[in-house]
């Protein structure tokens, strides 16, 4: 018997495929968002109705703990789990610092909330969750960002002023210098304690490591390359890494150093800007960034080394470990005093 052949599947048809894709994709995000919003709906209203419980007209709750381990323990045995102590204490902690709903963002989960209601310094809180919703992180992405100290990095970096206006706003990239953070923290390449790594192998871990690294650098980054060949005359250069920000509209280069940063590696980097602004960027591209990353910096060195140069050059540290939180926050309060 002969078999009937198949007709060739059109363009059309693979169209339909996609489009379809599209749609179910778009519908699952939705069918997502809405039961999030829900869900966290819930919570906050249970959040509500403890606190009023507690208060009843009063300023001061009466309540403490006794309430929450008796509410914990009627909650999962009429209705099953998830309301240990621990989530009845969430859901109340919830309401407290969120008293108004209209506050409460759609784009972030139950699991987000509950990561910024880690933070008891409002202005902190404030800065991640606004960051959260800009930069989209995921639940992990926000988690890494608070332990390795990201606002109090950027803030130490500002004034009073700015730093009221970080936790307001998030952090706005608007010029060279909102893009670099000092320090960077690298604790995701897992590089044991005591261990005499090279450049290039510090390379290959951020290389292996992309996605985190991406993060660490923040909003607008896009890469380009590693090992960037730059030849002059019979001469040939390497650039570690080169990135494209996309709203600064410029090309960030960084060179990797493993020990303190010399002024020999200022002059370097400001050959490859040189190079770039004359060679590589195109009519629409501002001028390029070059950032130095060290594992130490002599403040002295690179202050006269920078002395006479006007490209957008910058030194960094980098630590391979999450940095002290208690020390950074003593720091910015004094900042803020």
């Amino acid at each position: 018997m002969k078999l009937k052949s198949q007709k060739p599947i059109s363009k059309g048809y693979n169209n339909l495929i996609r489009n379809i894709g599209t749609i179910l994709e778009h519908g699952r995000r939705q069918a997502y968002n809405a039961i999030n919003q829900i869900l966290t709906k819930t919570y906050w209203e249970i959040g509500r109705q403890i606190v009023e419980f507690e208060q009843e007209g009063k300023e001061k709750a009466e309540y403490g703990s006794a309430l929450l381990d008796t509410l914990s323990r009627d909650l999962k045995q009429k209705y099953g789990k998830g309301f240990s102590r621990r989530n009845v204490l969430d859901m109340r902690r919830f309401y407290i610092n969120y008293p108004n709903w209209q506050t409460v963002s759609a784009e972030l989960s139950w699991s987000h909330y509950i990561e910024l209601l880690g933070m008891e310094d409002t202005l902190e809180r404030s800065f991640y969750e606004k960051q959260c919703i800009k930069e989209r992180w995921s639940v992990r992405e926000l988690s890494r960002q608070i332990n390795s100290a990201l606002f109090y990095r950027i803030a130490l970096s500002k004034d009073k002023q700015g730093v009221l206006e970080l936790s307001k706003k998030g952090h706005i990239i608007e010029k060279a210098e909102d893009i670099v953070k000092d320090p960077y923290v690298l604790e995701f390449l897992n590089i044991p304690k005591n261990y005499r790594y090279t450049e290039k192998e510090l390379e290959q871990k951020i290389i292996s490591n992309l996605q985190m690294f991406l993060l660490e650098l923040g909003k607008g980054f896009t890469f380009v390359a590693r090992q960037f060949r730059i030849t002059l005359g019979n001469q040939h250069f390497y650039i570690d890494l080169v990135f494209y920000h996309r709203i600064l509209k410029c090309f960030v280069l960084i060179d990797l150093k493993v020990g303190k940063i010399n002024h020999q590696d200022i002059g370097q980097m400001n050959l490859y800007l040189n190079y770039f602004k004359k060679e590589e960027n195109s009519e629409n591209d501002n001028e390029p960034i070059g950032i130095i990353l060290g594992a130490e910096k002599d403040h002295f060195i690179i202050e006269y080394a920078l002395g006479s140069i006007s490209n957008k050059l910058f030194i960094s540290k980098y630590k391979l470990y999450l940095p002290d939180r208690k020390e950074l926050e003593i720091k910015l309060n004094k900042l803020l005093d």
